[in-house]
């Protein structure tokens, strides 16, 4: 189909967790290891994401690798002939195609790594990130801290009113918290 190497064995990993939890930052680090074995590399991330570059996939801490933004799902799949390893950053924000997606390119023998939110900021699974994690092979669930009590957070809390499912933000707009503290808010 888009990969005529079948010799090789594909798979799909999945780093989840809440905002400043370092999934960027970890996608990041596995995919430039993986430029480093001279594999071919390709990178997507939604388009919508304009946070910090149009063009790169950007951690928290400023980290950076370039990237493709795309608009579907299914632009990675025709922009992924020939690779080694596609990198996905923000998968919660892609249309639930993508669960197929990685899995025809896992089929084809490329290695996938997809990081995205586990839960949106009232504490429910994200978008297609249950079905990834469900269909993945290797799943790494990362934890930020909690700004207010110091343990382990899950949660990415809103500071705002705004009630829409996706809103791009930042320090100012959400903070890590851990279970407890988000049930208290409720």
């Amino acid at each position: 189909m888009f990969l005529e190497n079948t010799s090789r064995k594909g798979w799909v990993e999945v780093i989840c967790g809440s905002m400043f939890s370092g999934k960027t930052e970890e996608l990041i680090r596995r995919l430039k290891r993986a430029n480093y074995a001279n594999q071919k590399v390709e990178i997507f991330k939604p388009a919508v994401d304009v946070r910090y570059s149009e063009s790169e996939v950007v951690s928290h801490d400023a980290h950076a690798i370039r990237s493709t933004p795309v608009d579907s799902s299914q632009n990675i799949l025709l922009m992924s002939t020939n690779v080694d390893v596609v990198g996905i950053d923000e998968a919660q924000f892609f249309d639930e195609n993508i669960v197929d997606i990685c899995r025809q390119l896992a089929d084809s023998g490329v290695r996938v790594i997809v990081a995205g939110l586990d839960m949106d900021f009232m504490g429910q699974p994200f978008g297609p990130m249950p079905a990834l994690m469900a269909t993945a092979e290797y799943v790494t669930k990362v934890h930020a801290i909690c700004v207010r009590c110091g343990n382990l957070a899950q949660h990415s809390h809103r500071l705002t009113t705004e009630n829409k499912l996706v809103m791009l933000g930042e320090k100012d707009t959400y903070e890590a918290i851990c279970r407890h503290c988000f049930s208290q808010l409720k």
